[in-house]
């Protein structure tokens, strides 16, 4: 049974930063597809940062704030920058060997001042 659990989340102001970790119980080499979405109040989710094959890619919000990265086997993790009001959601880490097959229960992310 593959469990994700993500961490980091809290409160910040405009213009912090935050790093969230997602951690596994296996180990992430396995997985193809690794993602981070997010979900604001009475917004879908939505795509934040992915690495698909050795691949990443960003949504046109955060690109040059954020950065997805591997750390190691068993931990990814999203460096969030320069926080915006807007980038208050839940943050979901996802996975899989090609779909994200696996989630996480999301860790809360909220910015104000």
């Amino acid at each position: 049974q593959v469990q994700l659990v993500e961490s980091g989340g809290g409160l910040v102001q405009p213009g912090g930063s935050l790093r969230l970790s997602c951690a596994t119980s296996g180990s992430f080499l396995k997985f193809n597809s690794i993602g981070w979405f997010r979900q604001a109040p009475e917004n879908e989710r939505e795509l934040v940062a992915s690495l698909v094959f050795g691949h990443t890619t960003y949504a046109d919000s955060v690109k040059g704030r954020f950065h997805l990265s591997r750390d190691n086997e068993n931990t990814v993790t999203l460096q969030m920058n320069s926080l915006k009001t807007e980038d208050t959601a839940v943050y979901y880490c996802a996975a899989g060997r090609y779909e994200m097959d696996y989630w996480g229960r999301g860790t809360l992310v909220t910015v104000s001042s």
